[in-house]
């Protein structure tokens, strides 16, 4: 269970900042062997303070973990023939990162697996840096002798969909009823680099796909738009941001709003604190009612919906309908900085031979 992950205390943000700065498929940076530090020692008294007003940590391990064992419960009824299941969490920028599983998936004699994103929406920085850092551990030999294949995007997968709009739902609730279809629903993502976006990554289409079939489960009652968050550093990046179209909102006399975190699956320092907090207060000061639609966290929809994704790869792998990656994983990705995807086919068609 491949994702960015987060400190789970206070004293790990440094290491994750330092991590996360380091990735050169997240935030290419020049010089960055010696900028990424210097950012990181920079920004971490502000980053730590942020963890320490959200309870002192991220919560986003304890969730994975949790939806981890749901889902391989789950699969041992639904595909007995390749039970017992296990999850392994593997974060890019927090414990545990790829190399500590991948030492212990070694360790568990682990000989197939499945690298699935967490991220339902692909995009070269995020689920490509996980895929290029899975790779270099399989070239180097950590991992073992083992028959990998890739689930690498599901943003439009219908149990995701539900789940979704069932926590969309909820949040509509706690609005007056002659209010309620009124109210503007807000798809809130992380946002990307223009200069990601423009050499082709298909993050920005998919995360649209996903608002596209969560208004049509909704029956489009509702008015909504799609804006981006945790913009970072001066250049330029995807937006409307979210601050900005709540500003515009209260402009228009749209007091009534629910923030909708779309492209993440578990509550971390982006629903805690931004949108939870910052958000939370801007549109407070803008006379604005802000209900947020909770994370997927543990639902019971979400933790089956996890199951059926890997259940279903499962059946059309061993038959044969799916190869070991999707057709993007094929090709070198247009916004990757690390020549590695292009070599990942190859690599995980092999791993088993």
């Amino acid at each position: 269970m491949m994702n960015m992950g987060g400190p789970s205390t206070v004293p790990e943000v440094h290491d994750f900042l330092k991590n996360l700065f380091m990735d050169g498929d997240l935030i290419p940076l020049p010089f960055q062997r010696f900028l990424a530090p210097l950012i990181a020692k920079r920004r971490t008294p502000r980053i730590e303070q942020q963890y320490t007003d959200i309870g002192g940590g991220s919560p986003i391990l304890r969730y994975t973990q949790l939806q981890g064992e749901g889902m391989c419960a789950l699969l041992d009824e639904m595909n007995p023939e390749s039970a017992p299941h296990k999850s392994y969490v593997a974060f890019r920028y927090a414990r545990p990162m790829t190399d500590e599983t991948a030492r212990q998936m070694k360790a568990d004699g682990v000989k197939r697996a499945v690298a699935f994103t967490q991220y339902p929406q692909y995009s070269c920085s995020t689920t490509g840096s996980s895929l290029n850092e899975l790779y270099r551990k399989g070239k180097a030999g950590e991992l073992g002798d083992v028959e990998w294949s890739v689930i690498d995007r599901w943003g439009t997968h219908p149990g995701f969909v539900e789940s979704v709009a069932q926590r969309i739902e909820a949040a509509l609730q706690k609005f007056d009823p002659s209010k309620r279809n009124e109210a503007v629903l807000l798809f809130s993502a992380h946002s990307l680099p223009m200069s990601v976006v423009n050499r082709g990554d298909p993050y920005i289409l998919e995360v649209s796909a996903s608002v596209s079939s969560v208004m049509e489960r909704l029956g489009n009652r509702n008015p909504y738009r799609l804006v981006w968050q945790s913009q970072v550093g001066p250049s330029a990046w995807m937006g409307m941001q979210t601050s900005e179209a709540l500003k515009g909102l209260a402009r228009l006399g749209k007091k009534e709003v629910v923030l909708v975190p779309i492209a993440f699956t578990s509550d971390h320092i982006e629903t805690l604190y931004e949108l939870d907090l910052e958000y939370a207060k801007e549109g407070e000061e803008l006379g604005m009612e802000i209900h947020r639609a909770e994370s997927l966290n543990d639902s019971p929809v979400f933790i089956k919906t996890l199951a059926d994704i890997v259940s279903q790869h499962l059946k059309e792998y061993t038959s044969g309908k799916v190869g070991p990656t999707s057709v993007q994983l094929g090709l070198r990705c247009p916004g990757c900085t690390n020549a590695t995807c292009g070599q990942q086919k190859s690599w995980l068609a092999r791993a088993g031979q």
